[in-house]
């Protein structure tokens, strides 16, 4: 059963909201796929803050008509999940590690900056650091100097209080 007119704003206009707000969008052909393999893809997607739809091609152009990802237009045809993320590379790791697992979601596109990416452009964002990683990895960066100096220290007063027992 189709979409009345009003159905249809409403799909639109929420994607819209996504869109507004969205760093990347990246899309997939899902033809063939399990429906349990789509519910646990939806859950990932849930798990790292990516908003996952399917949606028919003409109301996501719409959706993205007047932003920067309009130019993602061109490679909307076909049956398409998409993956919208504020995060600059979320969208694309979702759909990048599902593909890995399932020959079935074949990554077709995405846009980020304004920049339309084929299938290895989504790859290489794909492979990138999310910003909790890279932060996780500064702070433990920042930190070694001090957990050394602390290590240091310690085994100094062991050292001397060892010599004061020996004494």
């Amino acid at each position: 059963m189709g979409l009345n007119l009003d159905d249809k704003k409403a799909v639109v206009a929420e994607v819209s909201a996504q869109v507004a707000t969205a760093q990347t969008i990246v899309v997939a052909e899902y033809r063939g796929i399990d429906v349990g393999d789509l519910t646990a893809l939806r859950r990932k997607a849930r798990e790292s803050g990516v908003y996952l739809r399917v949606l028919k091609n003409t109301l996501a152009r719409r959706a993205v008509s007047g932003t920067s990802f309009e130019a993602l237009g061109d490679a909307m045809t076909g049956p398409l999940i998409y993956s919208i993320s504020q995060d600059a590379v979320a969208a694309a790791k979702v759909l990048n590690d599902f593909s890995k697992t399932n020959d079935k979601l074949a990554l077709k596109a995405g846009c980020y900056s304004g920049k339309v990416l084929d299938k290895a452009g989504v790859q290489a964002l794909a492979s990138i650091p999310s910003r909790e990683e890279l932060l996780s990895k500064l702070a433990g960066v920042m930190l070694a100097p001090l957990s050394g100096m602390a290590v240091a220290l310690g085994a100094l007063a062991k050292k001397r209080e060892e010599e004061g027992v020996a004494a």
